[in-house]
């Protein structure tokens, strides 16, 4: 049911208003992208290096994509790859751009939980907002934020549209990713608090695509 509303939410940005909408780029992060033939995602530097790449000969401040993007840049981290079916499904969008840049609310909502997921591969400290239509809850999860992001939070907590929530970690806070934010919309957060899956294996992907709609919606103004 959430699917079809979420175009008509009037919604702000998600990242410091200062940064236009015409400063944002797509990002191919996954398996098909030839690009990324040989590069190691799972180094932050090199991630880095790419991500600037795309950013620089498009004139873009923040490259975006990867919801369900089937992408190699969690090999090397056991949780993501067990002996039978790794999760390589991306059930979000990222935004990648530098350290610091403020994240802001972009609906209203309330804090549902927060927490600092440091296991490597995970989040790093996370936020979960609360959103209402009508009679029916959902919930977006802002993963890899600084750790100041955390402070001063409280459950119930109101957050308006366009208030600063919290700002992009390093890599050595965020799990040893690339600075960006993980956006993502959770329909069941199935007793959950401060973390839920971000990626998925391929055979849960029917599932979570009805639970974890595309947050893109949210931005029908960003470049296609």
């Amino acid at each position: 049911m959430l699917h079809h509303f979420l175009g008509n939410i009037p919604t702000g940005p998600v990242l410091d208003e200062a940064i236009s909408w015409k400063d944002y780029t797509l990002l191919d992060l996954s398996t098909t992208n030839r690009e990324l033939d040989g590069l190691d995602l799972g180094d932050p530097e090199e991630c880095q290096g790419y991500i600037d790449s795309v950013l620089s000969r498009n004139s873009a401040r923040v490259a975006f994509g990867g919801y369900l993007e089937c992408r190699n840049l969690y090999r090397g981290h056991s949780g993501f790859n067990p002996t039978e079916e790794s999760r390589d499904v991306h059930l979000g969008v990222d935004f990648w751009t530098k350290a610091g840049t403020r994240v802001l609310a972009p609906l209203d909502g309330e804090v549902h939980s927060f927490r600092n997921n440091a296991i490597p591969g995970d989040y790093g400290p996370t936020i979960i907002l609360a959103h209402r239509i009508g009679e029916s809850t959902f919930y977006s999860l802002y993963g890899h934020l600084s750790l100041e992001s955390l402070e001063g939070l409280r459950i119930g907590k109101r957050v308006r549209k366009g208030e600063v929530i919290g700002a992009l970690g390093t890599p050595d806070i965020n799990v040893n990713y690339a600075p960006h934010l993980h956006l993502q919309l959770i329909c069941d957060l199935q007793g959950q608090k401060g973390d839920y899956p971000g990626v998925c294996k391929a055979s849960e992907v029917d599932y979570y695509k009805r639970n974890c709609p595309d947050p893109g919606l949210l931005f029908p103004m960003l470049p296609g």
